[in-house]
C-alpha cells in the first residue's frame, strides 16, 4: 500500500494579494488583479496590461544583502515558502531536515536579471557584470535557495515545463513522498517575467490580450470575445506531507493528493492539440491512479488561459473524457482574476482548488459575459458558488505540449 500524501500548508504572493487569506477572499469576491503595467514603460507595446504583484516588499522576508543577490522570482518564492511553513506550523530542525525536500518549478527563471546584466555588459563591459548573475538567473535557484534558507536537505530540484512547471513540481513531489524518499516536500512554482523583453516576446508571439482599455476585463476564459492571455507574476508554495507524519505532529490538513497525470501532445511548440487528446489523457491518468470513477469528480480548476484555441481544446478534453457528466461538474478558471502566472500558475491554482475543497466554495470565472458556443460547460460565471466538493482536478498545460493534472480529495481521515 502506497503512502498517503496530504496538503498541510500554503503560501502565495500573486496579483490578488499576499497570503492565502487575501488571495482567497479576492477569489471568492470575483476581483480582478489585472491593471496597466507599472514596473516599466510599456508605451508602444501591443499589450500594456498584466497581473503585477502589488505592495510586495522583499525586505519583509529577507535582509537587504540577500535582496540584492537574488532575482525577483527568488524573492517571491522565498516569501511564499516562509508563509507556507508558518501556515503548516512546520519547523525544519536537525531531526527532520534530511526528510524534507524541495521541488519548485519556474518556466523562465531570472529573466529580469538577464536583461539588466546584458545591458550592463553592453554599456560597461564584462568586468561590470554582477558576480551573482548566474545564480540569480538560472531557473533551479528558487528550489536551491529555499533549501539553503530553510535548511531542507532532502530531494531537491526544479521542473521546467513552461506553464505546466509547477503542476509537474507538485506531482513529482507527491511521487517522492509516495515512494518513501521524503516525508515532507516544499513544492510549487515562482515566476517574475513581467519585464520589457518578457512582455515584448509574448506580444511578438501574439499570445497576449490587447484589451488595454479595460485591463480588469481582459482575461476572459471561455468568452467569445477573449483575445489572448494576460501575463501575471507571483509564487505559490505548498507543504505536502506523508499522512502519518502530518498526523503525528497534529497538522491541519486541507486536502489529500490522490492522483497525478502527465502526458504530451506531441503536436506544436505553442498551440495545444485542438482535439484536447493530451489534456484528456492527463486527467484520465490522474483519475485512474486514484482508483475512482470519472463521475466522482465534482470540480475542475481549468487551465483556462483565455486563448481562442486553448479554451476550446480544454473544453473538448473535458467533454470527451466525462461525457454527460461534463455538464454536471463545475469548471472555473481563476486565471480570469490572476492572469496567467506561467510556471507558477499551477501552484496558485492548486492552492485555489485545495481551498475550494476545504471551504466548500468554488471561485468563479469572471468576465464570462458572452459564452463561446464551443465552450458550453458550467464555468461558474462571475459569482462564486457554495458546493460540497469531494474530488477536484487542477489542470496545467504548457508550451511544448506538456500536460499535468493533479487530483485532490477532501480529507476524511
Amino acid at each position: 500500500m502506497h503512502r498517503r500524501v496530504v496538503i498541510t500548508g500554503m503560501g502565495t504572493v500573486n496579483p490578488l494579494g499576499i497570503g492565502i487569506d487575501n488571495y482567497w477572499s479576492a477569489l471568492t469576491a470575483g476581483k480582478s488583479g489585472i491593471s496597466t503595467i507599472t514596473s516599466f514603460n510599456a508605451e508602444g507595446y501591443p499589450s500594456t496590461i498584466a497581473g503585477e504583484v502589488k505592495d510586495f516588499n522583499a525586505t519583509d522576508y529577507l535582509d537587504q544583502k540577500d535582496v540584492r543577490r537574488l532575482d525577483r522570482f527568488q524573492h517571491l518564492a522565498l516569501a511564499a515558502t516562509s508563509m507556507a511553513l508558518k501556515n503548516a506550523n512546520l519547523e525544519i530542525t536537525k531531526d527532520n531536515e534530511n526528510s524534507i525536500g524541495v521541488i519548485v518549478g519556474s518556466g523562465i527563471g531570472g529573466l529580469g536579471t538577464m536583461e539588466e546584466q546584458h545591458q550592463i555588459l553592453i554599456e560597461k563591459g564584462p568586468r561590470r557584470v554582477n558576480p551573482f548573475c548566474i545564480p540569480m538567473m538560472i531557473t533551479d535557484l528558487a528550489a536551491g535557495q529555499i533549501s539553503i534558507f530553510f535548511g531542507a536537505k532532502g530531494p531537491n530540484y526544479c521542473t521546467v515545463s513552461a506553464c505546466a512547471s509547477s503542476n509537474h513540481a507538485i506531482g513529482e513531489a507527491y511521487e517522492t513522498i509516495k515512494r518513501g524518499a521524503a516525508d515532507v516536500m516544499i513544492t510549487g512554482g515562482s515566476e517574475a517575467s513581467i519585464t520589457p523583453l518578457g512582455v515584448a516576446a509574448f506580444c511578438a508571439s501574439r499570445a497576449l490580450s490587447t484589451r488595454n482599455h479595460e485591463p480588469e476585463k481582459a482575461s476572459r476564459p471561455f468568452d467569445i470575445e477573449r483575445d489572448g492571455f494576460v501575463m501575471g507574476e507571483g509564487a505559490g508554495i505548498i507543504i505536502i506531507e506523508e499522512l502519518n507524519f502530518a498526523l503525528s505532529r497534529g497538522a491541519r490538513i486541507y486536502a489529500e493528493i490522490i492522483g497525478y497525470g502527465v502526458t504530451a501532445d506531441a503536436f506544436h511548440i505553442t498551440q495545444p492539440d485542438p482535439t484536447g487528446s493530451g489534456a484528456m489523457r492527463a486527467m484520465e491518468m490522474a483519475i485512474n491512479e486514484a482508483g475512482i470513477n470519472k463521475e466522482n469528480i465534482d470540480y475542475i480548476n481549468a487551465h483556462g488561459t483565455s486563448t481562442k484555441i486553448g479554451d476550446i481544446a480544454e473544453t473538448k478534453a473535458i467533454k470527451n473524457l466525462f461525457g454527460d457528466h461534463a455538464y454536471e461538474m463545475l469548471v472555473s478558471s481563476t486565471k480570469s482574476m490572476t492572469g496567467h502566472l506561467l510556471g507558477a500558475a499551477g501552484a496558485i491554482e492548486l492552492i485555489a482548488t485545495a481551498l475550494a475543497v476545504y471551504n466548500g466554495v468554488i471561485p468563479p470565472t469572471i468576465n464570462l459575459e458572452k459564452p463561446d458556443p464551443e465552450c458550453d460547460l458550467n464555468y461558474v460565471p462571475n459569482k462564486a458558488v457554495a458546493r460540497d466538493i469531494k474530488f477536484a482536478l487542477s489542470n496545467s498545460f504548457g508550451f511544448g505540449g506538456h500536460n499535468a493534472t493533479i487530483l485532490i480529495k477532501r480529507f476524511e481521515g
